[in-house]
C-alpha cells in the first residue's frame, strides 16, 4: 500500500506528513518507557524482518497480490509506540534508496500504513487479550484478529485521505468498496504472517513479546530427544537471558527471505496498484525522486542476473534498515536512561 507521488495533493500532502510528525514525536516519547536493554536492538531487527516480508508479495486474487504491512506485528512484539517507529524507518528505507512509496507522500504511508495499523491492531489485541485466557494461545488468536482488520482499516484510510485531497475525479464510494475489498484479502495473509511469528517468538522467548508480558514461561530441557520441564533451581533469571540467539536467527531469517525467497514473490500489482490502475487514481502519478537509485525497484543497478540483483538488494535493505533502526532505538533508549540518571542524581 506504499502511495507513490502524484496520487494526493499538495496541501494534503503536507498537511499528513504534519500528522505523521506528531505521532513519530509522540511515539519516541512513547517508546522511551517500552525499550530496555534487551529490546532495544530486537526493535531494529523487528524493523529489518518487516522489511524482509514486505518483499513477499503473495497473491490475493486474480492478477493482484499482497504483502505484509507490518503495523500489527511490531506493535505486538516491541509495543505500539515503537511499532510506529518501526514501519516509519522500513518505510523511510524504502522511499529514499529503493524508490518504492513517494517522497511527497511519505508523510501519507507513515500515517497510513504506521499509524492506523499499529493504533487499529493494538486496541484490538488489547481489548481482546482482556477477555481471552492468560495464555499464549490467546497472545495469537488476538495477534491474529488485530492484524486482520488493522489492513482494511488502512485501506479505508486511504480512501479517506484520497477523498479530500486525491488528485484524479473518481468515485470513491467505488474506490473504497474496491479498496477495503482487496485488503481484507490481504489482511488474511498479514494476520497469518503476524501470527506464525508472534506464535514462534512465544514459543522461545515469551518475555520478548510486548504483547506476552505477564505471561510465564518454564525452561525447558531436552532428555532422551524429549521437552521436559526443568528443575525451579535450573532456571536462569528472565533479565538475564541473552538474546542473542534470538537477534542472530530473526537477522538471518531476514537475510535469507530479502536475498532468496523474495525472487519468488508474486510479480502481479499489489491491491492499491491494482485499485489505482481499474479506476484511474494513477492518472497523474509521478516520477519518483529517487527513480535513479542504485537500488530502485529492489535491484542492484548494473548486475544483469535478475535473481542476484534483487538479493543483492533485499540483503543491503535488511542490513540498511536493521543498522538504522538499531541506532535510533538505542539513541531513544539511552535518551531515557540519561534523563533517569539525572533526575536520581537531583533527587539526591
Amino acid at each position: 500500500m506504499h502511495v507513490p507521488d502524484g496520487f494526493i495533493n499538495a496541501p494534503v500532502s503536507v498537511a499528513a506528513g504534519v500528522a505523521a510528525g506528531v505521532a513519530v514525536a509522540v511515539s519516541l516519547r512513547g517508546a522511551r518507557r517500552e525499550l530496555d536493554e534487551r529490546t532495544a536492538p530486537l526493535a531494529g531487527l523487528v524493523a529489518a524482518f518487516i522489511f524482509a516480508v514486505q518483499m513477499l508479495n503473495f497473491p490475493v486474487a486474480a492478477g493482484t497480490s499482497g504483502h505484509l504491512l507490518g503495523g500489527a506485528l511490531a506493535a505486538i512484539l516491541v509495543g505500539p509506540y515503537t511499532g510506529v517507529l518501526c514501519v516509519s524507518v522500513v518505510l523511510l528505507m524504502q522511499g529514499i534508496l529503493f524508490a518504492d512509496g513517494g517522497l511527497t507522500a511519505l508523510g501519507v504511508n507513515v500515517t497510513v500504513m504506521g499509524v492506523v495499523t499499529v493504533v487499529v491492531a493494538y486496541a484490538i489485541f488489547h481489548g481482546l487479550l482482556g477477555i481471552l485466557p492468560p495464555t499464549r494461545r490467546s497472545v495469537t488468536v488476538a495477534a491474529f484478529a488485530g492484524a486482520l482488520l488493522s489492513v482494511p482499516a488502512a485501506a479505508a484510510a486511504f480512501t479517506a485521505i484520497y477523498a479530500i485531497g486525491g488528485t484524479t475525479d473518481v468515485a470513491i464510494g467505488k474506490v473504497f468498496t474496491a479498496m477495503v475489498g482487496v485488503h481484507v484479502l490481504i489482511g488474511i495473509g498479514e494476520a497469518a504472517i503476524t501470527a506464525a511469528t508472534v506464535g514462534a517468538v512465544i514459543a522461545v522467548r515469551p518475555d520478548l513479546v510486548h504483547g506476552a508480558r505477564g505471561l510465564t514461561a518454564p525452561l525447558k530441557l531436552r532428555v532422551g530427544g524429549e521437552l521436559v520441564d526443568a528443575p525451579a533451581a535450573a532456571a536462569t533469571p528472565v533479565a538475564a537471558r541473552s538474546t542473542r540467539k534470538v537477534w542472530a536467527t530473526g537477522l538471518v531469517t531476514a537475510l535469507v527471505l530479502a536475498g532468496f525467497v523474495s525472487y519468488y514473490a508474486s510479480a502481479s500489482p499489489d491491491g492499491l496498484e491494482k485499485v489505482a490502475a481499474d479506476k484511474g487514481i494513477d492518472e497523474k502519478v509521478e516520477d519518483h525522486a529517487a527513480a535513479d537509485s542504485p537500488l530502485a525497484d529492489y535491484g542492484v543497478k548494473n548486475v544483469d542476473d535478475a535473481r542476484l540483483s534483487g538479493g543483492l538488494a533485499g540483503v543491503i535493505g535488511v542490513g540498511v534498515t536493521v543498522a538504522a533502526g538499531t541506532g535510533i532505538f538505542w539513541a531513544v533508549r539511552r535518551r531515557r536512561t540519561d534523563e533517569l540518571t539525572a533526575t536520581s542524581v537531583s533527587a539526591g
